[in-house]
């Protein structure tokens, strides 16, 4: 594709060239005036934190009867087991402090070192804390369930809630990115695998991407937060920026209008990708993404990368100037200095050179032998590999081969169809 450009952007008011909120199309003299666009905030809407560790003796005592709650840590926790689709058995949940403690992973024992926790954060906890607060609480709670603590990586998801714009009719169409798979999904009724987002139900959420990498989320934020009945907490988080001596300033929120969210969900591979690619501009060194606080300085970043990797465009070769606006005017709202002009982000991509690939295929062949024994299909398989750690390590090697996810998914079946022809199914 061709390099896409931005649309120029003037000030009406002093003439200013690149500064202001009306785009001017080069070509036809159109004129794009978005200053009716209400940026209310950016803040990070999710953290999931991931240690590892061994289990505590009289951790695992606490589920004995799902269901109860439990004192742990000085707090009050409901118990549960989780499925594993989560990855873990158990957890621990309070809402009201806004934490879930997601313990014991379901591919490494109990009595051994291994990823068993992964904490997940809510808005109003991440609202309430700074972040080396935030950061001294999980470790803490860390600290109570495992011994031998290592904090592993962090994951984040970023959240723009905006008025005065909604998803133009032909959004998927514009829309450019380098996801592989995608889905359709219309009223949750049909899935047809060949679009590059997802629809849920009357138009009200797109997704891009994948839960595993970079995905890109857009959604009616005040309907979602009616459905969930939390639209008071969002309301007062909206009138945060509001003109106290100007009720009727057209920058305040307006309860009459929609709120609309933009959203990046960055899967922990990926922050760790950015671990392995992005240096400081001054001294080369890699950044620190392990911890929710050391990378806070870095998300101001991490939003611009987003909307790169992500593209709306107006025509081929120009962004539609809304996306031009959100990716250079917005910035996260934390209490740390920003690192996003002293950092160069990239992501570093393992790849197959030096290596023959031939332990993925080993494990790929025995993997099938257990699917065929256990009666498994190749798409519940499947979905079961993308979950797994080693994922990115298989996909990567697959694709030094121009094999997509897709082309595994395919080669899994051939394979399993073949053991069932030669060897027939397991009785």
């Amino acid at each position: 594709m061709a390099t896409i450009k931005d649309f120029p952007r003037i000030d009406p008011i002093t003439g200013e060239q690149g500064q202001g909120r009306v785009f001017v199309d080069p070509v036809s003299a159109q004129l794009f005036d978005l200053s009716g666009v209400r940026l209310l905030r950016c803040g990070v809407d999710t953290v999931r934190q991931l240690y590892r560790g061994m289990i505590r003796l009289g951790v695992l005592a606490l589920f004995e009867k799902p269901g109860m709650i439990v004192e742990f840590a000085g707090q009050r926790w409901h118990t549960g087991r989780v499925g594993r689709d989560s990855g873990y058995q158990f957890k621990l949940q309070n809402a009201d402090l806004g934490f879930v403690l997601l313990i014991k992973n379901f591919n490494a024992k109990a009595d051994s070192i291994g990823p068993h926790l992964k904490i997940e954060v809510s808005p109003h906890a991440i609202d309430s804390l700074s972040p080396d607060r935030l950061q001294a609480r999980m470790d803490y709670y860390a600290s109570e369930i495992l011994e031998h603590v290592e904090v592993n990586q962090c994951a984040v998801h970023l959240a723009l809630d905006l008025q005065g714009w909604q998803p133009p009719a032909d959004l998927v169409a514009r829309m450019h990115c380098r996801a592989r798979n995608h889905r359709d999904v219309s009223g949750i009724n049909s899935i047809e695998w060949t679009m590059k987002s997802s629809v849920y139900g009357r138009g009200e959420t797109s997704m891009f991407g994948s839960a595993s990498g970079v995905q890109l989320c857009i959604y009616n934020k005040t309907e979602q937060a009616k459905a969930t009945d939390k639209l008071d907490y969002w309301q007062s988080v909206w009138r945060r920026n509001d003109d106290p001596f100007d009720a009727e300033c057209l920058d305040n929120y307006n309860p009459d209008q929609d709120v609309w969210r933009i959203e990046l969900r960055y899967h922990h591979s990926v922050i760790q990708q950015f671990a392995s690619g992005s240096t400081q501009i001054s001294t080369g060194q890699l950044i620190d993404t392990r911890t929710f606080e050391a990378f806070c300085p870095h998300l101001d970043g991490l939003w611009r990368y987003g909307l790169q990797q992500f593209k709306l465009l107006h025509r081929p070769t120009y962004f539609d100037p809304f996306w031009s606006l959100i990716r250079d005017d917005v910035r996260v709202e934390l209490p740390v200095e920003s690192l996003m002009d002293d950092t160069e982000y990239k992501r570093y991509y393992k790849t197959a050179k030096g290596f023959s690939g031939k332990n993925v295929e080993l494990f790929l062949g025995n993997f099938v032998s257990l699917l065929a024994r256990e009666r498994v299909g190749a798409t519940k398989a499947f979905d079961r590999l993308r979950e797994w750690e080693c994922w990115p390590v298989i996909r990567d090697h697959y694709a030094a081969k121009d094999m997509g996810e897709r082309a595994i998914y395919r080669h899994i079946r051939d394979l399993l169809e073949e053991r069932h022809v030669r060897w027939g199914r397991a009785v």
